[in-house]
């Protein structure tokens, strides 16, 4: 395996860990900071904390700012506004109404959806291994689903789920052309901002509701800006830079698994055997998917043998 191989595996295990870590950290935040001030204040961290990294990383580097050209301000206004933006808003306004069960066999739709419109807008095509994969990741994420859901789904709720997934899915879409042509942080850095700039409205209900939170809720925000945000979403973009966005939205079928080991770890909540299952299933999945086929190669034909 290649070292550059090596390192987009490693930038994408991070993203996992990062993102499972998130949903432990909202549900800590979420009993105090509504859906739209903790979309804001998640993304106004993470600019800053990007910003500063740019900064750091271009200093005395040689790094060059590249200017987007006009062509690229279209996706990346997709990419800020549906991922960065729709997505953060309409999944923590979700989880709000629906258990962890039910979101999670719904949002995960998108890794599907991700598979389906790189085939066709991106021209990576269906390579079975992907498809297989992919179905059976599905299919583990929907054994953790029923082990962890109480049954009950708000309609409301459903329709933010899917409104959450199809944004991630559409705005993963628009980022993968970026990469070819600027940085993966330089990307990250301006999608987060313009999503930022979107969530601006929120900002009374932050100042108001950051004003009563305890000083616990405040340090996690900063977390999920900082780290699941910030360095979770660079270095997705730096994995994605390396490989198809099918087989990478493949990658966080991996999510709920280690959602599942985190809290089983930090919040003392032991999974169901059905859990355990699914989460064999998603390990399998996503291996299947990001298996490289092997080039069948025929035995020459002896011409001569033929006349």
């Amino acid at each position: 395996m290649r070292d550059g191989n090596r390192v987009a595996i490693v930038a994408a295990g991070v993203t996992v860990v990062l993102w499972a870590s998130a949903f432990v950290a909202i549900r800590h935040v979420g009993t105090e900071l509504s859906a739209g001030p903790l979309s804001l204040a998640r993304l106004l961290i993470g600019s800053l904390v990007l910003g500063l990294i740019l900064l750091a990383t271009g200093k005395g580097k040689g790094m060059v700012w590249k200017r987007p050209a006009k062509q690229d301000w279209t996706p990346l206004l997709a990419c800020g506004l549906l991922w960065f933006g729709v997505y953060n808003v309409a999944l923590n306004a979700a989880e709000r109404r629906l258990d962890a069960g039910t979101a999670a066999m719904l949002v995960h739709i998108a890794p599907l959806l991700i598979a389906l419109l790189a085939g066709l807008m991106l021209g990576e095509g269906f390579p079975r291994q992907l498809v297989i994969g992919s179905l059976v990741a599905f299919g583990g994420v929907l054994l953790i689903g029923t082990a962890t859901s109480t049954g009950r789904a708000e309609t409301w709720g459903v329709v933010l789920c899917v409104a959450a997934a199809v944004s991630y899915a559409v705005g993963v879409v628009a980022q993968k052309p970026l990469l070819k042509r600027l940085p993966a942080a330089q990307v990250t850095w301006l999608a987060c901002m313009i999503g930022t700039i979107s969530c601006l409205p929120y900002t009374p209900d932050l100042v108001r509701e950051v004003s009563t939170a305890q000083a616990s809720t405040l340090w996690w925000v900063v977390y999920l800006g900082a780290f699941p945000t910030a360095l979770g979403f660079t270095t997705w973009a730096f994995a994605l830079s390396r490989t198809s966005a099918g087989r990478m939205g493949a990658t966080t079928y991996l999510v709920p698994v280690v959602a599942i080991g985190l809290a089983w770890l930090f919040l003392g909540e032991t999974p169901a055997l059905l859990a355990l299952g699914g989460g064999v299933l998603c390990l399998l999945g996503v291996g299947l998917s990001r298996r490289t086929p092997k080039v069948r190669v025929d035995a020459p034909v002896d011409v001569g043998a033929r006349q």
